[in-house]
């Protein structure tokens, strides 16, 4: 006999779990909302094998919870469970249903979790995983994210110290953090190496170094000379093992870089639905790879490109009431899907005519540079959603918007 036929049982309907570092409060509801079981579980094996031991005693399908990933939602979509996401900014908002207040109290959330699944899971949508591929290819591209982005700041602080210690060498190349600038600083660290070279020193040490640029190394002398002077003698030598610090940080950085883009193209190389994102116009590795590690692969999450827009954070926010509407940015969305979609967004204007067209008008119409690519980045969405949930690769000669515009260009040149 299940728990629904048992006299005298009151039928569990949801879950709430509030999950946290350690410990998991979770609370268990009928279907008229009464709790039927409080308990904390273990952040452990055991603890979560005593988690879907108890729902399983009481019959519990449907659980919300505030994070979709980590061991506890794994195990519970192992045991056959129907999980859903409830953000902690909803649940803070859902707090005030049950009181002012509005205190955070893991317990309470975990009824107010289990609550919300009750009363509105015709407007959740249930938790659906990507597959390992993506979930691993995810991984790799975010944490390259963070380290380009340890490497802006070392670069900052390296320029930073090179302000008083060499100021000729921060500008003397295009980019402090390239290649050559770095060989160079290694090179002639202190204002004593700097006063030795010639223009004919110079010269033979870009040759060594396989120097490719098109600035003219006389000129490169020039505005060494023109530079004012850096710290030279002792305190000079001294400053330079600072140099060299930042130096060997930023050369760890990069060859971590290097190394992670290598295994982001192989992953990238093996996903079924590489051929989608690669399709893109200027969507290379990193980020056809980012594309899609961001948006995944299981299609049910998005049942609709507007849908997709949201979460990505590209379709405005627009509240009314009464005669008063605004339009506003929207600020509840999924930063990293953002960040892809607009980083690809932005630079496919460069390749593709459609695209340039939409930012150029959005900008005419008094739209700043990061509006006009989340308009871009909207209308992407829409061709890159269709592509993803039918399989197919993007194709200009079948994107009927850039054909216009190309034979509008044709006839007016005509």
């Amino acid at each position: 006999m299940s728990v629904q036929d048992t006299p005298g049982v009151r039928r569990a309907v949801t879950a709430g779990i509030d999950w946290a570092k350690d410990n998991h409060a979770v609370c268990i509801i009928d279907s008229d909302g009464e709790p039927i079981e409080r308990f904390t579980v273990a952040h452990s094996k055991a603890g979560l094998a005593r988690l879907n031991a108890v729902l399983d005693r009481h019959g519990v399908d449907a659980i919300g919870i505030e994070r979709g990933d980590g061991p506890v939602v794994d195990a519970l979509l192992a045991a056959g469970r129907t999980v859903f996401v409830v953000p902690p900014s909803q649940v803070k908002a859902l707090r005030q249903r049950y009181g002012s207040a509005g205190n955070k109290d893991d317990r309470f959330d975990a009824y107010v979790l289990a609550d919300t699944v009750r009363t509105d899971q015709r407007r959740l949508t249930p938790l659906l995983l990507d597959s390992p591929a993506t979930t691993t290819l995810r991984k790799l591209v975010r944490t390259r994210k963070d380290l380009v982005a340890h490497r802006v700041a070392v670069t900052n602080q390296l320029r930073a110290h090179l302000q008083t210690a060499l100021p000729a060498v921060i500008d003397l190349f295009r980019d402090l953090d390239s290649a050559i600038s770095l060989q160079f600083v290694t090179r002639f660290d202190t204002q004593d190496a700097l006063d030795w070279l010639s223009p004919k020193r110079l010269t033979a040490w870009l040759s060594s170094v396989g120097y490719r640029g098109r600035v003219d190394p006389a000129v490169l002398h020039q505005r060494i000379t023109a530079a004012p002077a850096g710290v030279a003698g002792e305190h000079g030598r001294a400053l330079a093992g600072i140099t060299h610090a930042y130096l060997s940080t930023l050369h760890t950085i990069t060859t971590q870089i290097e190394a992670l883009a290598q295994q982001i193209s192989e992953a990238l190389a093996l996903h079924p639905d590489r051929r989608i994102f690669t399709s893109l116009p200027r969507s290379g590795t990193v980020r056809a790879a980012r594309l899609l590690a961001e948006i995944g692969d299981a299609r049910g999450r998005f049942p609709t490109a507007a849908s997709l827009a949201c979460l990505a954070g590209v379709a405005p926010s627009t509240r009314q009431s009464g005669k008063a509407r605004v339009v506003a940015f929207r600020w509840a969305v999924d930063k990293q899907l953002r960040d892809a979609v607009c980083d690809f967004a932005g630079d496919s204007r460069r390749a593709n005519p459609w695209a340039a067209d939409l930012y150029n008008r959005a900008r005419n119409r008094g739209h700043d540079h990061p509006h006009a690519v989340r308009i871009l980045a909207k209308a992407w969405l829409d061709i890159i959603w269709k592509c993803w949930t039918t399989n197919t690769t993007y194709d200009p000669d079948q994107h009927r918007a850039l054909q216009r515009l190309l034979n509008q260009d044709q006839t007016a040149t005509g």
